[in-house]
Order: structure tokens, then C-alpha cells, then sequence
């Protein structure tokens, strides 16, 4: 088939939107089909254009099998809630002719659009019309909810006018798929009809992500102190994650010598958590490592962290979930009661409430005083990920049966 996928995050991203896009444009292309991507130059988590790349010109590649069609679009190098809109709309006007031209005159079978950001749809849709093919939304997060709901945007009737546009945009589409159950409810609830519905998780490559019975590597080139107990969070420090809770909990445990909190990554949020722990020697930043050392990174932990906001664990299923239980580690996460990533991390890891420091505090003590607990938990982790998110199996189930 001919698959035209439209994404504003693309490889050589290393986290979140734009390593999926890339991966399963790659599985495509392997699969023999003619794969093309229209997408913008690479700036994730940094926000910034990385080099070799222009925010303000047209740019073609050969990447991994796909052609690679790169668009202009603004990058503000401190994203707020409206900066962060006219961000997404700068793409989606950009690729708007593009996506026309291809609809025209390469006429795709499939056209394979990722939110966010939303404002590619109509682009998407006329082009859809255009070729006679196929239109797929595949939405990894649901910005429009997360801006409204996370309070970057607040007015109320502007909200009541873009939902309402949104969900007429989205029973426009032949399928639509998200990458959790619970995030599947909400598509539901904006009046996409059941059937025309797939849940599309995200994944794991296990060969390239897997359990290290050594201490790796990297632990020296990182210069850590021998015998501490790690307990790391790693990937994108946004304003979603609420990332400062790991930095009070850091502070309640700073009179003991064995526990070392690493934040590794880049992001809006990095340098306001770096001033917040200034004082504190039991926490350090490291950038992004090199996806050849993301296992080794990975596997320093003796505990993984994934904090997020309270409301925002059933807009996004996190990505970084995948790899931290895919290397065999246990998981203390913010979420919800009931929500997705409570329901994954029952027999993984723990969960307490977004916000609870002590909860968040003990939930690690406890892990970090009991091994054996802690060895089951991340072995349950590795098992899950195994049976539900191995790379071909996801992919072969959407796109072979």
C-alpha cells in the first residue's frame, strides 16, 4: 500500500511521539509498503531545532525507507499554553499544501494523521477526499483536553466551540485509534461511533530494551557514587509530568546517604527543577543520553519514577511507561484510581495520588528497603510488557490481521 503519514514528531527525536511515528514508519517500509511522512524539523523535548535541520524552509530525506518530507513551523524556546497553539497551527499551516499535493497526485491508500496536533485534520480529510483513500486519526494525546484541563487555556466558551468542532472533525474519519482503553472512552464520548474505533497501544522493541544482570556501563562514565540505591526518572521534563513532586520527596530523603535521585532529559521545565534542588546533594540532572545507551540508562534504576499531574493520566498514556517496565524495574507512578496506568502498574509497581508527597515518599521507601519486593514488581513488569506491548506483535495486529 501507499501510507502517507502525517506527524508534527518524527525521528531523530528520541522520546515520546516522534520515536513511535518512526518506528512503525520504519516496521512499514520493512513490510514492503511505500511509505512517505510529512512532518516538521526535529526540536523535542529541547525546543529547539537540533542541527543540520531549518524551522524555515521545506527540507526532503531518506530515512529508515520513508520519505521524509520535513515543513516549516515556529518553535518559542519558553512554550506557554497560546505559544504552544500557534506552535501546532504554524505546522499544520505548512503542511497543509503539502498534504493536498500528496492527496492529489501520489493519491496514498491510507492517510495516517497523529494528534496533536488536531489542526492537521482538515488537512488531512480534503486530502483523504482528494486521493479517494483512506483516513485514519491516530491520537497519541489529546491536546485540546490537556490544554483546557491542565488550565494553560480557560475560557469556557471556547472550549464548548473547539470541542464541538473536534468532535465533528473526528467522525469524519474512516478509524480512529488511541493507545489506552481508557483514552478509547473518550473517543467514544465525543461521538466517534464504536466501530470505527482501534486501540493502537504503544510498545516496546524487547530485544533492544531488556533486563542488564550487570551494573552497566554508563554507571561509571556517569561518574555515581558506588552503593546507592537509583531511583530515576528519564524523558521529557514537561509541564504535564509535575515533575517537582520528585523533588520534595528527594527533600525528605536527603539525611539518607543510600537512595540517589537522577533526572535525566530535557525540557520547559528543566531549569525551574533545577533552581527547585539546588540545595539538595541526593539529586542530579543528567541531558539525554544517546539511543544506544538507552538501555544501559535505563537499567541504572533500582527504581523508576513516573509523576504526572492530577487529570492528566487518561489524556496520555506516557510513552517512558513501556521501557521502564520493559527493563525488569518497578514503577512508582501519580495516577488516579481506576485510571490506565493504575490498572498496568496493579502487580508492576505502585501507584498513589497525584499530588501526595508522603504517599509518593513511602511508596519509594518502600521499595528502596525491601529488594526482593521490588525485584517481583519490576519481573512482573518485564513479563507484561512481553505479552501485551512487543514491538511486532502491536504492529502486526493493526496493520497484517
Amino acid at each position: 500500500m501507499k501510507i502517507l503519514i502525517n506527524s508534527i514528531n518524527y525521528a531523530p527525536e528520541l522520546v515520546g511521539i516522534g520515536k513511535y511515528t518512526a518506528e512503525m514508519a520504519e516496521w512499514l517500509a520493512e513490510a514492503g509498503h511505500d511509505v512517505k511522512v510529512v512532518t516538521a524539523a526535529p526540536y523535542y523535548p529541547d525546543w529547539k531545532v537540533f542541527e543540520g535541520y531549518s524551522a524555515y524552509k521545506y527540507m526532503t530525506e531518506t530515512k529508515d525507507g520513508a520519505k521524509v518530507i520535513r515543513c516549516p513551523l515556529w518553535v518559542p524556546a519558553r512554550p506557554s499554553g497560546a505559544k504552544r497553539v500557534l506552535h501546532l497551527v504554524s505546522f499544520a499551516l505548512t503542511a497543509f499544501p503539502v498534504m493536498i499535493w500528496q492527496g492529489i497526485f501520489w493519491r496514498p491508500d491510507i492517510l495516517f494523521v497523529v494528534e496533536p496536533p488536531f489542526f492537521c485534520t482538515p488537512g488531512a480529510l480534503l486530502s483523504t477526499v482528494l486521493g479517494r483513500g483512506q483516513s485514519w486519526l491516530h491520537i497519541q494525546d489529546f491536546e485540546i483536553d490537556a490544554a483546557f484541563d491542565l488550565g494553560m487555556l480557560k475560557s469556557k466558551k471556547l472550549r464548548l466551540w473547539v470541542s464541538s468542532v473536534e468532535s465533528w472533525l473526528m467522525r469524519k474519519f474512516d478509524r480512529v485509534s488511541t493507545i489506552s482503553d481508557r483514552m478509547m472512552d473518550r473517543v467514544i464520548n465525543k461521538g466517534v461511533a464504536a466501530e470505527k474505533t482501534v486501540l493502537f497501544e504503544n510498545w516496546v522493541d524487547t530485544e533492544l530494551i531488556f533486563p542488564l544482570l550487570d551494573r552497566p556501563a554508563l554507571y561509571r562514565e556517569l561518574g555515581l557514587p558506588e552503593n546507592r540505591t537509583i531511583v530515576l526518572y528519564s524523558g521529557n521534563m514537561g509541564e504535564k509530568q509535575g515533575l517537582e513532586i520528585i523533588i520534595e520527596v528527594a527533600r525528605l530523603f536527603r539525611e539518607r546517604q543510600d537512595i540517589l535521585f537522577i533526572l535525566c532529559g530535557t525540557g520547559s521545565a528543566n531549569q525551574r527543577l533545577k533552581h527547585f534542588a539546588k540545595d539538595l546533594d541526593n539529586v542530579v540532572f543528567f541531558p539525554l543520553q544517546p539511543v544506544e545507551k538507552l538501555n544501559e540508562l535505563l537499567n541504572l534504576a533500582n527504581i523508576h519514577l513516573l509523576p504526572q499531574k492530577s487529570g492528566a493520566e487518561d489524556l496520555v498514556m506516557p510513552s517512558k511507561l513501556t521501557n521502564m517496565m520493559a527493563s525488569g524495574k518497578p514503577v512508582v507512578a501519580t495516577a488516579a484510581e481506576g485510571s490506565q496506568i493504575s490498572r498496568v502498574l496493579t502487580d508492576c509497581g505502585m501507584v498513589v495520588e497525584p499530588g501526595d508527597v508522603k504517599a509518593f515518599y513511602s511508596a519509594v521507601e518502600y521499595l528502596a528497603d525491601n529488594p526482593d519486593s521490588a525485584n517481583r514488581l519490576g519481573i512482573n513488569g518485564r513479563a507484561y510488557v512481553e505479552a501485551h506491548w512487543n514491538m511486532n506483535d502491536v504492529l502486526s495486529k493493526i496493520f497484517v490481521n
